[in-house]
C-alpha cells in the first residue's frame, strides 16, 4: 500500500473519530479541565508555583472556552449581559486576588453544568437524527418500462417507483401493483407488520418486508408524512414556554443589578465597616459567584427539553414547551367523533337473516353485489364477507345503481335489492326481526336492508366502531379532573349512543366546522383552558382556536399542521400520559426555581456576614446548578 493511500486512510479515521467525539466535546473539555486543576493543586503543594499557575491557566482556557464563547457571542448579538459573562468576571476576579484553585474550580463546575445542558439538548434532538437515518436517499423510478435510480428529491407526484423486499419506502404513495407486508413502526409505533395490496396507501420511511410492489407517488419528498414528523420534532426546540421566556427577560436585568451591587460591595464595606481593600474585593468576588442566577436560568429549559424528548419517545410529538406547559392547566377537552373516538370506518356489527336462510351464503352474495360499489358501507360489507368466508366473490349477472337509495342486481337467477328502509318498504323494515331495527338504530348503527325476489330477507347493521382504547383514555382524563366533550356531525340519537359508549361527560350533535368553533369558544369561557382533539380538515378551525390542539397521527395534513401536539400512534390514552408528563414537568420546574432562589439567598446572606469563603461559595452555587439540571433529567425517564 502506497504512502498516499495510508495517509488517506489515517485522515478518514481522524475525521470519523472527530465526528464521534464532537457531541461530547464539552464533557471532554470539562474532564480535561478537572485533570489540569488536580495537576495545578499538586504542583502548588510541592512548591512548583509557576508550573501550577500554567496548569490553572490551561484549566481556565480549556474548561471555560465553550461557555465564554457562548457568553461573549450572546452579549454581542443581544446587547445584553448574561450569566456566562458573570462567571467569566468571577473567575478572572478570583485569579486576580490569587485564588487560582477556586477560579479554576468555578470554571470546571460551570463547564460540567454546561455539558449536562448540552447532553439534555442532544437527548431531545436524538429523535430527529434517528428519523433522518430512516429517510432513503434514492428511489427506483419506472419510466417507459425501464428502471432507473434517482434521488428521492427528484420524484414528482404521479411517478411510479418499485420497492423491493427489505427496502424502505422513499415516498408516500398508493400501491398500484403487488402485495406485501409493511413495517410501519417508524410512523405509527405499532410493532406488528401491516398487510397491504392494490389501492392501499404507503408512507415514506416504512419498511417493505415481503413482496415487490409498484407505488404511485402522491406527495413530493418535502410533503410526506415522514417529513412532517421531522418538522414537528424540530419545531419543538424553537418554541419556548412562558416560564422560560420570563426567566430570559429576568436574566438580563438581574445580571445588571448583580454587577452594580458587586461594585458597591467593593467600595461601601471599606468606608462603612472598615474592611480592608483585599477583604472588600474578596467578598465582592464571592458575591459575584453566589448571586449569579445559573441555577435559576437552568431551572426550566433542561426540564422542558427532557419532557419533550420523553413525549417524542412515546409517540407524543409536542411543537413547543408552551403547549406542554399549558396541558397541565387543562380543565376540559373536546373530541371529534369520527376517526378520533371511533375508528373512522364503518364495520358490520350484526347480521339478521330470515329463518331458513344461510347467513354466510347471504352475506357472500350481498358482498359480491356490493363489491361493484365504492361506498364505505358497501366496502365494509365486502370486508366482513372476506373475513367470514373463504369463497371468492363473483360478479352479479346484472346491476343497477339507484343513487341515494341503494342498488338492484341479479345474481344466480335471484332479484336483489340492497339499501335503505324506504328502498324495500319502511313498514316491512320496521317489522322485520320483531322490531330489532329501532333497537339497533338507537345504538348508533346504520341499517342496510336486503330484499330477495320481492321479500325482505335480511338486515345488516353497520357502525363506526369506538376505538378499543377510547373508554380507558376518557376514564383516565376524568380521573385527572378534566371534563370530556364529544363534537359530532351525527344526529342526536346516534351521538347519544356513541357518547354513552365512550363515557364522555357531554356531547354536541349535528356540528358543522363553524359550530365546533362556537362550542370551543363557549367551553373556553366556561373552563378557561381547553384542548381539542381531531383528525380531519373540518376539525382544523377548532384545533386552531383551542388552547391546545391535538391531532391524530393518521389525520389530514391540515390537522397535523394546525395542531400543537400530534399523537403518532393514534392512541388516545397518550393524552392522559401527556397531561401527567406536563404536570410532572411543571412540578420539577417549581422545585428547581424554589431551590435555586433559596440557595442564592442563603449564599448571599452568608457572604455578607462573612460566614462563607470563596471555595464553598463556588461549590454551593455551581453545585446547585448541577443538582437542578440532574433533577430536570429525571423527566427523560418514563
Amino acid at each position: 500500500m502506497g504512502s498516499e493511500a495510508k495517509s488517506l486512510i489515517k485522515g478518514m479515521v481522524k475525521v470519523r473519530l472527530f465526528e464521534k467525539l464532537k457531541p461530547h466535546a464539552e464533557l471532554i473539555a470539562a474532564c480535561l479541565s478537572g485533570v489540569l486543576i488536580a495537576a495545578g493543586w499538586l504542583l502548588d503543594r510541592y512548591g512548583q508555583g509557576v508550573d501550577s499557575i500554567i496548569a490553572y491557566l490551561l484549566a481556565f482556557v480549556i474548561g471555560g472556552f465553550a461557555k465564554a464563547k457562548e457568553g461573549i457571542e450572546a452579549t454581542y448579538n443581544n446587547k445584553e449581559l448574561n450569566v456566562e459573562m458573570l462567571m467569566i468576571f468571577a473567575a478572572i476576579g478570583s485569579a486576580i486576588i490569587g485564588y487560582w484553585t477556586e477560579g479554576a474550580i468555578l470554571i470546571f463546575i460551570f463547564a460540567v453544568s454546561g455539558a449536562l445542558e448540552t447532553y439534555t439538548m442532544n437527548k431531545s434532538h436524538k429523535e430527529i437524527s434517528s428519523l433522518m437515518e430512516l429517510q432513503p436517499e434514492e428511489a427506483l423510478l419506472i419510466s417507459n418500462g425501464l428502471e432507473k435510480r434517482v434521488a428521492v428529491s427528484d420524484l414528482l407526484v404521479g411517478d411510479q417507483i418499485l420497492i423491493k423486499p427489505g427496502e424502505r419506502m422513499p415516498a408516500d404513495g398508493i400501491i398500484i401493483k403487488g402485495y406485501t407486508n409493511i413495517d410501519e413502526a417508524a410512523i405509527t409505533g405499532e410493532s406488528m407488520p401491516v398487510s397491504k395490496g392494490s389501492e392501499e396507501e404507503v408512507f415514506a420511511g416504512t419498511v417493505n418486508l415481503t413482496g415487490a410492489i409498484t407505488v404511485q407517488v402522491t406527495k413530493t419528498s418535502s410533503d410526506t408524512l415522514f417529513q412532517k414528523i421531522i418538522q414537528l420534532v424540530q419545531s419543538a426546540k424553537s418554541e419556548k414556554s412562558p416560564s422560560q421566556l420570563f426567566i430570559e427577560r429576568f436574566e438580563g436585568s438581574y445580571v445588571k443589578i448583580v454587577l452594580l451591587v458587586v461594585i458597591a460591595m467593593f467600595f461601601l464595606p471599606y468606608f462603612l465597616f472598615g474592611w480592608s481593600w483585599h477583604e472588600s474585593f474578596y467578598r465582592a468576588m464571592i458575591l459575584l459567584v453566589v448571586a449569579s442566577p445559573c441555577a435559576l436560568v437552568a431551572s426550566i429549559m433542561p426540564a422542558t427539553l427532557s419532557a419533550i424528548s420523553n413525549g417524542a419517545r412515546h409517540g407524543i410529538l409536542v411543537k413547543g414547551g408552551v403547549h406542554l406547559e399549558t396541558l397541565s392547566h387543562l380543565r376540559a377537552i373536546a373530541f371529534d367523533k369520527t376517526g378520533t373516538l371511533t375508528n373512522g370506518k364503518p364495520e358490520v356489527t350484526k347480521v339478521i337473516v330470515k329463518d331458513g336462510l344461510d347467513p354466510k351464503k347471504l352475506v357472500w352474495k350481498a358482498a359480491s353485489i356490493e363489491n361493484q360499489s365504492n361506498h364505505p358501507l358497501a366496502q365494509a360489507i365486502v370486508k366482513y364477507a372476506k373475513q367470514t368466508t373463504d369463497e371468492d366473490l363473483i360478479p352479479p349477472d346484472s346491476l343497477e345503481d339507484v343513487p341515494g337509495w341503494g342498488i338492484k342486481a341479479e345474481i344466480k337467477g335471484e332479484q336483489w335489492k340492497i339499501g335503505k328502509a324506504a328502498f324495500v318498504g319502511i313498514e316491512q323494515a320496521d317489522q322485520f326481526a320483531d322490531g330489532k331495527a329501532k333497537e339497533l338504530a338507537s345504538q348508533g348503527n346504520t341499517l342496510v336492508f336486503i330484499e330477495i325476489n320481492g321479500e325482505l330477507s335480511a338486515m345488516i347493521a353497520l357502525k363506526d366502531v369506538v376505538r378499543k382504547e377510547t373508554k380507558y383514555a376518557i376514564d383516565h382524563l376524568k380521573k385527572q379532573g378534566i371534563r370530556t366533550v364529544m363534537l359530532t356531525g351525527d344526529s342526536a340519537k346516534t351521538a347519544q349512543a356513541i357518547a354513552g359508549e365512550c363515557h364522555v361527560d357531554e356531547f354536541f350533535a349535528e356540528c358543522l366546522p363553524e359550530t365546533k368553533v362556537e362550542h370551543l369558544k363557549q367551553l373556553k369561557t366556561n373552563y378557561q383552558t381547553v384542548a381539542m382533539v381531531g383528525d380531519g380538515i373540518n376539525d382544523a378551525p377548532a384545533l386552531a382556536i383551542a388552547n391546545v390542539g391535538i391531532a391524530m397521527g393518521e389525520g389530514t395534513d391540515v390537522a397535523l399542521e394546525t395542531a400543537d401536539i400530534v399523537l403518532m400512534k393514534n392512541d388516545l390514552s397518550r393524552i392522559a400520559e401527556a397531561v401527567r408528563l406536563s404536570r410532572r414537568m411543571n412540578k420539577i420546574i417549581k422545585q428547581n426555581v424554589i431551590f435555586s432562589i433559596l440557595v442564592i439567598m442563603v449564599l448571599i446572606s452568608s457572604n455578607f456576614f462573612q460566614f462563607i469563603d470563596l471555595p464553598f461559595g463556588v461549590i454551593g452555587h455551581e453545585g446547585s446548578t448541577i443538582l437542578v439540571i440532574l433533577n430536570s433529567l429525571r423527566l427523560l425517564k418514563s
